[in-house]
């Protein structure tokens, strides 16, 4: 695992030993970024099943300015930190280890817009996905932000999420990329 592009291209990430996270691959990883966007201009990134944080870290060395991650897992955190730290992110980042539903309550809570939210929870765990309803329903996505869910083949998620479209879906193996944009009244995609 690496870095793929940006400022800290080529920079090795450290991966997870075991089964209780699936990394995603480099080459979904390139291909989700130049799907959404090669490069950013600021904005804030949420990666809310970070494991070792590969898809917010992808998104700091793409531009974003700042990055929000979310992971329970004792060891999943410990090498989120090492990588963040390998990266020289620690000022840019907000680190928390809880559980996805709590960490999204504490979000609500406060004067945040988020830009870029990636939703990647274990494959069997279908209703965290209706956490990304609670963020555009209490307007903590940006109306030019990206929502990406990566879900197994058998998930079926919503075609919209209020007015994030679902815009393009891509499989890649066992794995499907949902990319959401939000759909202005005129029905025209922005960003």
């Amino acid at each position: 695992m690496r870095v793929v592009a940006g400022e800290r291209k080529g920079m090795p990430l450290k991966a997870i030993d075991g089964t209780t996270t699936r990394p995603t691959t480099d080459k979904v990883k390139e291909s989700l970024f130049n799907i959404i966007g090669p490069f950013f201009d600021g904005g804030i990134a949420l990666d809310l099943f970070a494991g070792s944080g590969g898809l917010g870290i992808e998104a700091l060395s793409r531009g974003a300015e700042k990055a929000i991650f979310v992971e329970k897992d004792g060891r999943a955190f410990q090498v989120l930190q090492e990588n963040i730290k390998k990266c020289r992110y620690e000022g840019v980042t907000e680190l928390f280890r809880t559980d996805a539903v709590r960490a999204v309550k504490g979000l609500l809570k406060r004067e945040i817009t988020l830009d870029y939210v990636f939703v990647d929870p274990p494959y069997h765990k279908q209703a965290y996905y209706d956490l990304v309803t609670q963020l555009v329903e209490n307007d903590k996505v940006a109306k030019t932000g990206i929502i990406v869910c990566e879900h197994a083949k058998e998930v079926a998620l919503p075609e919209n999420y209020g007015a994030f479209q679902l815009t393009r879906q891509e499989t890649y193996g066992a794995a499907i990329i949902s990319i959401y944009r939000c759909i202005e009244e005129e029905g025209e995609n922005v960003g």
